[in-house]
């Protein structure tokens, strides 16, 4: 039975879908700071749980602030505006490898900043070994196609690109007209 839960958990992880989320929190008034300042930010997490933990996370770094010392005032999920629009993101972040940190910008064409992210997370999982924990996105927008820098998004932004369908096998339009075998090849180059 633990092993069967142990590769549920795993298997949701490896089909993780991010979604967008806005967190806000303080660290809790006292005497001293009756009006402490508040801090937003936009997190890309699988569900608000994961959001609450990165945000103390991030705020510990930056701000030196304790989950036992602050509060969170709301987390909201954020949707994309236009989902059926392809756009393109440029992707700002940082990740720790064996070796040290690394800053790097990618760029992927996508219908919504969420699958530009979970694109992203693939990326870097294949080609640098990367784990979920160990990436910090800094930053994600929308760019327009003359700001596009990367080759995998300029070759796609493009009025009159084409994808030929080469290999066409005619089907038959009826079962009366199918057949196992036939005296001739089909040509698929029509």
């Amino acid at each position: 039975y633990q092993r069967r839960v142990r590769v549920f958990f795993l298997l949701s992880w490896i089909r993780m879908t991010l979604k967008e989320y806005q967190i806000i929190g303080r660290k809790i008034p006292t005497g001293d700071d009756p009006k402490p300042p508040v801090y937003r930010m936009r997190i890309f997490a699988p569900n608000k749980i994961v959001v609450k933990s990165r945000f103390w996370y991030f705020l510990g770094q930056l701000h030196k602030i304790k989950r036992s010392s602050g509060e969170i005032l709301a987390v909201n999920e954020i949707f994309e505006k236009k989902p059926l629009k392809v756009k393109n993101f440029g992707i700002f972040l940082r990740y720790n490898s064996r070796t040290g940190t690394h800053n790097v910008y990618k760029e992927f064409r996508d219908t919504s900043r969420t699958g530009a992210v979970n694109k992203l997370y693939m990326d870097m999982a294949a080609r640098h070994r990367t784990a979920f924990r160990s990436i910090q996105i800094l930053d994600v927008k929308e760019i327009p196609a003359s700001k596009a820098k990367r080759a995998s998004t300029l070759a796609f932004i493009d009025s009159k690109i084409k994808f030929p369908l080469p290999h066409r096998i005619p089907r038959a339009p009826l079962k009366k007209y199918r057949k196992t075998f036939r005296p001739v090849r089909p040509t698929t180059w029509a």
